[in-house]
């Protein structure tokens, strides 16, 4: 049986939501009957185009229905789930499992991979405690990292922050501060340099174009490889 061709994605482009810019991505798919417009988990505005489908008209599918994109810009985030013991999650790319470390301290310790965490009660949510542990040491290990690749490609970073975004892995301002997701601690060092790139090649191209992707492109050669782990985990990093 001969499976049908999905055209590669083609770079993303942008498109005006409001009082945002958000990426707009342009799939083909020969087995779509008609065109299809979804809001990924990492903000991304995706319009899949059918058979005999065009670009064009892909691109007015999208504008038309800005004020649908709107609503769902707005909508709050889904509640993260709760982490107890035994649950799994993912550390650095690898699943791992919540434990208790056996100890005679007086305070129960979390074994996270191998991250010692130290709570309250092992019976609660231990989310926040994973949350705040993850955080810290995604800080500790994320901003030297922004430091020395852009010192590599020569760009010029004015200020680097790890926040709890909720909608992108991160961001660049025109200023030159880039914004990253604590979540990256999750994911392999690969990707997280991915989306350090990624955030640090908006400095010379301050959009999505065709050239943007050509810089990326340059310094990440294998950017599609981490953008692939991104789509099949990322609802698992939340």
């Amino acid at each position: 049986m001969q499976v049908p061709f999905i055209s590669k994605p083609r770079p993303p482009e942008t498109l005006r939501v409001g009082d945002r810019e958000i990426p707009l991505l342009l799939v083909r798919n020969p087995r779509a009957r008609r065109y299809f417009l979804r809001l990924s988990p990492d903000g991304t505005a995706r319009v899949t185009i059918p058979r005999g489908g065009t670009v064009g008209f892909g691109k007015e599918f999208a504008k038309a229905n800005q004020g649908w994109l709107e609503k769902q810009l707005a909508k709050p985030p889904p509640a993260c789930r709760q982490w107890k013991l035994g649950d799994t999650l993912l550390f650095r790319g690898e699943s791992v499992q919540i434990r208790l470390e056996e100890t005679e301290n007086t305070k129960p310790r979390l074994l996270v991979g191998p991250e010692k965490i130290l709570i309250n009660d092992s019976s609660a949510d231990l989310r926040p405690a994973i949350q705040r542990h993850f955080w810290k040491l995604a800080a500790r290990e994320l901003e030297p990292r922004v430091w020395e690749l852009a010192a590599l490609h020569e760009l010029t970073v004015r200020r680097v922050t790890v926040r709890n975004q909720k909608s992108r892995w991160g961001s660049c301002s025109r200023r030159g501060t880039v914004s990253l997701n604590w979540r990256l601690i999750q994911t392999p060092p690969s990707v997280s340099d991915y989306i350090i790139l990624h955030e640090l090649m908006h400095l010379r191209q301050m959009n999505h174009s065709a050239r943007f992707w050509m810089e990326v492109s340059r310094v990440c050669p294998n950017y599609e490889a981490a953008e692939a782990w991104v789509k099949r985990n990322g609802s698992l990093l939340r």
